[in-house]
């Protein structure tokens, strides 16, 4: 199988248009999440940000992206007017195809997930706590067309990680600790990426690894419930500078 190798060089991606307000963070975020792509990887991007991240494979890097839609061998975003409607990932946006894609029943696609073979997963979230509990699949209240495959995504991938911004919209933290949303999956998530930070979860909490340019320590921890530890080889290196 052909597989997606550092698509943003080619030129050929024509990703879904971000409010240019957020486009900076966006892409930042799904940047710094690139770089922990590995050579060989089988990925699964959730809805939304993670999407971007194919955006940003790097270069000379061999990915294969999974979408639980049923397509093993996802490509870029298509060039506007060569968009195949047939063609689309689980949040229903238009994908291009890599020669040898394979194509399969959502049956078979979450088997290849249940059974351990998606190396790394990442999606979105609405809360993360410091257990590594998540919470991205509903809000009480409001309607839901689905979980998706989220539930399956967290509890069998390999690693996942979560790319959202720090904050809600009104400055509330989305890093808690203890989430109060309903739980997509307990001690799922391995590290979390965000315009202000690089987090890892270990067993004795939040471990702050990466604070991005133009943030301190204390701007994070202050946008943050959880108490966060502070990794003795702190790197200022990641996401993206400012505020949105």
């Amino acid at each position: 199988m052909n597989t997606l190798s550092n698509p943003a060089a080619t030129g050929a991606i024509s990703a879904p248009p971000v409010n240019d307000k957020r486009s900076q963070v966006v892409t930042a975020i799904a940047k710094r999440v690139a770089r922990e792509l590995r050579d060989g990887f089988y990925v699964n991007l959730g809805i939304g940000m993670p999407t971007l991240v194919a955006n940003h494979v790097p270069a000379g890097m061999e990915v294969v992206l999974q979408s639980e839609n049923g397509m093993l061998g996802v490509g870029p975003y298509p060039l506007a007017g060569e968009e195949d409607p047939d063609l689309i990932n689980a949040g229903k946006e238009t994908v291009s195809e890599l020669p040898g894609t394979a194509y399969f029943s959502s049956a078979e696609s979450f088997a290849m997930i249940r059974g351990g073979h998606v190396d790394l997963s990442v999606l979105g979230a609405m809360e993360v706590d410091e257990a590594g509990n998540l919470a991205n699949w509903m809000i009480p209240g409001k309607m839901v067309k689905g979980m998706g495959g989220a539930m399956d995504l967290v509890a069998s991938a390999r690693r996942v990680i979560v790319a959202m911004e720090h904050t809600t919209k009104d400055g509330r933290p989305k890093i808690l600790k203890h989430c109060t949303l309903p739980i997509t999956g307990l001690a799922v998530v391995d590290t979390i990426v965000t315009e202000m930070a690089y987090i890892r979860v270990t067993p004795q909490g939040l471990l702050l690894e990466e604070v991005a340019p133009g943030f301190t320590v204390e701007q994070v921890q202050a946008a943050t419930e959880a108490k966060l530890l502070v990794s003795d080889y702190l790197r200022t290196a990641g996401p993206v500078s400012g505020k949105i």
